[in-house]
């Protein structure tokens, strides 16, 4: 590898769009030939590399599922955000969709997150920060989310938007909010304390 291509980092969400805006300016020329034709340049080259990537696997798998050893070079593989994404993109990563989504929100390192509910649906992933990390504030809850998209990209793609809820501190009960009845237009209010 080339020391210009170790440091332009590539990414399977730049390389689809790329790919994309080329079969669009194709396909914009009228010549519906030339569009066939790159598409299945395209999908030639994808079944290739699939092909080369699941004879990786192979190669490197002795010991399928479970947890590999530090040293194993399976999952040196597994944890690099573009292997773990062409290994996505062929339908060939080894681990399940909630592992990998684990393995994305461990190497978001500032920010301690957790998963509430993943909707198979829809493709939105609910996390909260872990009780006791960060200050809560909603500046912290977007970097979050963002820094969460961008490692959910490579590692779980099915993962289509992120949510943030608000972390409960350890031990603290739900917050029960009590407003306007239907026949009341005055505010509840706590009762007043008892004195002696």
């Amino acid at each position: 590898m080339s020391a210009v291509s170790a440091t332009n980092r590539v990414t399977a969400e730049q390389t689809g769009r790329r790919i994309e805006d080329v079969l669009d300016r194709l396909a914009a020329t009228g010549d519906p030939a030339a569009g066939a034709a790159a598409e299945e340049l395209v999908r030639t080259l994808m079944e290739f590399y699939g092909s080369g990537l699941a004879r990786i696997l192979h190669l490197l798998s002795s010991a399928p599922g479970g947890p590999r050893p530090p040293g194993d070079p399976l999952a040196a593989l597994l944890g690099d955000e573009l292997v773990a994404s062409l290994l996505v993109l062929h339908d060939l990563h080894p681990e399940d969709r909630d592992v990998r989504i684990a393995r994305a929100l461990d190497s978001v390192r500032d920010q301690a997150l957790e998963v509430v509910a993943f909707d198979e649906t829809s493709g939105t992933l609910r996390l909260r920060t872990r009780a006791g990390a960060g200050c809560g504030c909603a500046g912290t809850g977007t970097a979050a989310v963002q820094a969460a998209e961008d490692a959910l990209a490579c590692f779980a793609p099915e993962v289509t938007a992120v949510e943030m809820q608000p972390a409960a501190a350890p031990g603290e009960p739900a917050l029960l909010q009590i407003g306007t009845g239907p026949n009341s237009g005055a505010v509840a209010r706590p009762a007043a304390a008892k004195t002696a």
